[in-house]
């Protein structure tokens, strides 16, 4: 499943895998699913997107200053991404670190996106902090000492607010 929006992203949201009966099912990611209710509802608030709603992969949706991604690229047998998965799909988020080169803030959406995020940005060379950081819901860190608008903000699903 390919990550997508804005090639000159400021925003990089990174999620964990798509969902076999969302993502999986329609083709983009956060698509057709509940927690992509919430992420569309809340960029089209803040006006990262056109509309509040994703369900198909042609249903006009348009990013602005936001592009969307995950740590793994297709659901997972049980919903349990294993180690192998994890390494077999990390080239492509690599590949997508590396072009977007606008980003100023990452939000992971949990602690295993933002593991990935931070082995990412270490294996890039793009950060020098020597561990991950720990997690915590909302906590900012910055992972850069060249950009210190370079943040990643951990969220998780059990924390978002309903509307």
């Amino acid at each position: 499943m390919p990550g997508f929006g804005d090639p000159k992203a400021r925003l990089l949201v990174v999620g964990l895998a798509p969902a076999a009966h969302g993502a999986n099912r329609t083709g983009r990611m956060f698509t057709g699913d509940r927690s992509g209710e919430w992420l569309y509802r809340a960029l089209h608030k803040f006006g990262f997107a056109n509309q509040p709603t994703s369900v198909a992969r042609g249903d006009g949706l348009q990013l602005t200053d936001c592009y969307i991604t995950a740590s793994a690229r297709c659901a997972p047998p049980a919903n349990k991404l294993l180690p192998k998965e994890l390494l077999n799909c990390r080239p492509f988020l690599l590949r997508e670190l590396k072009l977007l080169k606008n980003v100023r803030v990452i939000v992971a959406l949990g602690n295993l996106a933002t593991n990935v995020v931070y082995d990412a940005f270490r294996e890039l060379e793009m950060t020098s902090l020597p561990k991950r950081p720990t997690f915590g819901h909302g906590n900012e860190v910055s992972l850069s000492d060249t950009c210190s608008s370079c943040r990643i903000i951990r969220v998780s699903r059990t924390r978002l607010p309903a509307s």
